[in-house]
């Protein structure tokens, strides 16, 4: 099985709110298979905005991006490049 993940930095002053977790889920949604995130030892489905929220990630928490398909590439990048980006806020 194919797996790739990326670790991102959550750097806007909200943390990982309703809003930006619907950000990462419109964009986890478009994945051929599931992408997760990971803090600690919680893994999540990264296309539910409820299953992201439950990690409480706040400002400074180190976060995990997980995909089991070579063809999700340009999503996990996306979703990389919109955290690194703070969701634009």
């Amino acid at each position: 099985m194919y797996t790739l993940s990326r670790d991102v930095v959550i750097i806007n002053e909200l943390g990982l709110h309703a809003r930006s977790a619907a950000g990462i889920a419109k964009l986890a949604q478009n994945a051929k298979s599931k992408v997760w995130l990971i803090m600690g030892e919680e893994r999540v489905d990264a296309s539910s905005i409820i299953d992201i929220l439950s990690l409480a990630c706040s400002k400074g928490s180190k976060i995990t991006l997980k995909i089991d398909e070579e063809s999700d590439i340009d999503i996990l990048n996306e979703i990389i490049e919109l955290i690194k980006k703070g969701f634009l806020e």
